[in-house]
């Protein structure tokens, strides 16, 4: 395990990485390849190197191999959500940089920080915009429709479901799992 100062040096390009991602988010809508799929590529290699740099070359194969987990277990998740059309491709490949950046553990945290933020970012927006009963109401119509008979479930047109952005909130998650991290090393 390369010593600590790499660790924080992981830590710190996820945070970065987040933060770009999100600002490019907010502004054109999408998150580009050039910010995700760099570092993801990247990274195994990195913790290699830095395995190799302190002296650990024997263990460089596993630094490796712990990025490379890193990244299947953090997108793991969001991949499943892409497949249901409920987030983007860009957010998956975020994510899943970030796992490798940050190996299996803190990648994981990160995503159930995100998505903890994704929550209430997007009751924060439904109450500022008037429409937080209203979801909270069809919510517990889809989320009781099995439990009714077929003719009375509750159907909600798509014009009612609503679309937000995750790289902010995937910029808060890595923040909050690095923090945590920083704050027990």
């Amino acid at each position: 395990m390369p010593p600590i100062h790499f660790a924080h040096a992981f830590l710190g390009l996820a945070v970065l990485i987040a933060i770009a991602s999100a600002i490019t988010d907010l502004r054109r809508g999408e998150i580009p390849n050039a910010i995700t799929l760099v570092p993801l590529v990247l990274a195994p290699v990195l913790h290699a190197g830095a395995a190799i740099a302190v002296g650990r070359s024997h263990e460089a194969h596993i630094a490796a191999a712990l990025s490379v987990l890193g990244a299947v277990a953090a997108g793991f998740v969001p991949y499943v959500l892409f497949r249901a059309n409920a987030i983007g491709g860009g957010d998956v490949k975020l994510f899943a940089a970030i796992g490798a950046l940050t190996r299996p553990m803190i990648g994981v945290e990160a995503v159930f920080y995100a998505f903890i933020a994704a929550a209430l970012i997007a009751l924060g927006q439904m109450a500022w915009q008037g429409k937080l009963l209203r979801v909270l109401g069809n919510s517990l119509a889809l989320a009781t429709n099995p439990l009714r008979k077929k003719e009375n479930r509750k159907e909600v047109a798509p014009e009612m479901m609503t679309w937000a952005r995750m790289g902010p909130a995937i910029a808060l998650g890595t923040i909050a799992a690095a923090f945590v991290q920083w704050r027990v090393s």
